[in-house]
């Protein structure tokens, strides 16, 4: 079973218990994934998937940021429970350790020596993280590494 097909079939599981807050974020989410079925023209792959998960993920993060600084807390904490259903169909994150490792082996494959090698750095580990890491992190590690 897809990612996409999970996700519809949850959405139909939370629909029938009447749980209206999950239903509605699952509806949200099958309409991403939807436009971007119709954008690419042809179905989605696993990976197509979790980016557009991980897209919606971020702006539920910068949407709590915004809420938080117009003193709206419950609309932050209803954004934050979104966040953690959302989670439950992204690989499992890599630990500081794990993302550490891969970057190092980044950075011996290109021969990077310093700070101008981040983008051929970046290039070659992000492919290998997919989407169980954010690129803010990759990024924050890797210049650590290259200083």
């Amino acid at each position: 079973m897809t990612l996409a097909e999970q996700i519809e079939k949850d959405y139909l599981e939370t629909y029938k218990n009447k749980d209206e807050a999950k239903t509605s974020l699952l509806r949200m989410l099958k309409s991403s994934i939807q436009n971007a079925k119709i954008a690419q023209k042809s179905d989605l792959s696993d990976q197509d998937t979790i980016k557009i998960i991980q897209r919606e993920v971020k702006q539920r993060i910068d949407a709590i940021e915004d809420y938080k600084k117009g003193g709206r807390a419950d609309l932050a904490e209803k954004e934050s429970k979104e966040i953690e259903y959302l989670k439950i169909y992204l690989p499992k994150e890599l630990s500081d350790q794990e993302l550490e490792l891969i970057i190092k082996e980044g950075i011996s494959q290109t021969g990077a020596t310093g700070p101008s090698d981040f983008g051929k750095v970046m290039g070659a580990t992000m492919p290998k993280i997919a989407g169980r890491a954010t690129g803010d992190r990759v990024s924050q590690i890797l210049k650590r590494l290259l200083q």
